[in-house]
């Protein structure tokens, strides 16, 4: 939905900024994903070799 805001408001004002501002935001949320899916992927890792090594 933001996403369709901000190309709104540059196709009504012609302001670059706008849109370039929401791309912005929509890189550094893709940025916080993959690290968080990166954390997620290690902690996955760590705990299958604390559980290997039980066993």
């Amino acid at each position: 939905m933001i996403k369709q805001i901000a190309w709104n408001t540059f196709k009504n004002t012609g302001n670059i900024n706008t849109y370039l501002e929401f791309k912005q935001v929509i890189d550094t949320e893709q940025n916080i994903k993959a690290d968080k899916n990166e954390i997620i992927e290690s902690e996955r890792n760590n705990n299958s070799r604390k559980n290997c090594s039980r066993f």
